[in-house]
Parts: structure tokens; C-alpha cells; sequence
């Protein structure tokens, strides 16, 4: 059996690499029991660096529409030049309360 990929970045999750859940509705906006999608801890970790509760919830709550948001794009660009059991930390709170 493959090793599932990363809907945001596409590179394999594989087993043991740092990894999470991520609920595309947050559990805060209602999402509690919704849909989840496997990600890269780190990718996880930059959405949540990048968009608010409420912004996840009303805009970007598709693998498809992370994608797109233009940070989370040079994020993807950066993080598909490494290995898929690469770890580094999300440099502090960048998004805007």
C-alpha cells in the first residue's frame, strides 16, 4: 500500500513523518463530525499560521481553495523541494486577528 498523499502540497505523508488532521470546517464553525483531510504537519500548521477560523470557514474550506490562496501558494512552491519528512517551524503568528 502507497503512502497517502497531502491534498495541500501533494508530496506523500509517509508513515512515522509528522502529520495531522485537519478539519476543512473548523470545529469552532461548526465542523465538529465534517470532513478532514490528512496533512503534512507542517502544511497544517501553515494554513493555521495563515487564515483566521472564520476565513476557513467561509472561504477556504476545499483542499482546491487553500491552494489557492496566494501565501499558502509560495508556501507549496517552497515546501515541494523537500523531502516529504521534512519539519521545520512555522515562524511565529503572521495572520491578523
Amino acid at each position: 500500500m502507497s503512502d497517502p498523499n497531502c491534498p495541500l502540497c501533494g508530496r506523500p505523508i509517509p508513515k512515522g513523518a509528522p502529520q495531522s488532521l485537519h478539519h476543512l470546517i473548523p470545529k469552532l464553525k461548526g465542523g465538529k463530525g465534517g470532513p478532514t483531510v490528512l496533512l503534512h504537519d507542517i502544511c497544517h500548521r501553515e494554513i493555521h499560521a495563515t487564515l483566521t477560523e472564520a476565513e476557513l470557514a467561509r472561504d477556504f474550506n476545499t483542499p482546491e481553495a487553500l491552494q489557492a490562496h496566494p501565501r499558502l501558494t509560495k508556501f507549496i512552491a517552497w515546501v515541494r523541494k523537500r523531502p516529504p519528512e521534512f519539519r521545520s517551524r512555522v515562524p511565529g503568528k503572521r495572520r491578523k486577528r
